[in-house]
């Protein structure tokens, strides 16, 4: 019985894989469950029978790259700005431009919208995490702070500089980490 049950764990897994690296390289509405079929070399109905919709299959997707976001964030030193910016540099790297993708497109993704805010929700304690020995201890000043590191570091923030201003990596990370020591005075 183990060998059905890791089988249809490694089908479940390999459409979702399949899924991510589809959105990695093309908006959500361009992405078909024809196409994730064909990538994880299963018929439509297989992807069906594990995700029941494409919507299924992108939240399993979305729900990787949260694990995986998860596993190199908690590698941020806390209290260590360069190395919290370099962190999020990696992630924005990888997957920045599919997050991007999804913020603007968040009035067409239907439930998975959901999905957006619980990305800026884990952003924002992870924020507070990191940056705890820096923050105020005053409520409405903490608040102020948290506010401006999120906008620091934001996805938003990356792409503007990395993307739309043509900035390399290590002038990007140069420029957030300044944007993050200028809120903690640091």
């Amino acid at each position: 019985m183990g060998t059905r049950a890791d089988a249809v764990a490694a089908t479940r897994e390999r459409i979702a894989r399949t899924t991510l690296r589809l959105l990695l390289a093309q908006p959500y509405e361009e992405v078909t469950l024809a196409d994730i079929a064909t990538g994880a070399e299963v018929s439509h109905q297989t992807v069906l029978n594990h995700y029941a919709s494409k919507e299924g299959a992108a939240s399993a997707a979305i729900e990787l790259l949260r694990s995986e976001t998860e596993g190199l964030r908690t590698s941020a030193r806390r209290g260590d700005p360069t190395h919290a910016v370099e962190v999020l540099a990696e992630q924005y790297e990888r997957f920045g431009d599919l997050n991007v993708r999804w913020a603007m497109s968040a009035e067409r993704l239907g439930r998975l919208a959901a999905l957006l805010d619980h990305a800026r929700a884990a952003h924002r304690t992870w924020l507070e995490e990191v940056f705890e020995p820096y923050l105020p201890s005053a409520p409405a000043d903490r608040r102020r702070s948290l506010n401006a590191l999120h906008a620091a570091t934001d996805v938003y923030t990356w792409k503007l500089l990395r993307r739309d201003l043509g900035l390399s990596r290590p002038e990007t990370t140069h420029t957030m980490t300044a944007l993050v020591r200028g809120v903690l005075n640091t």
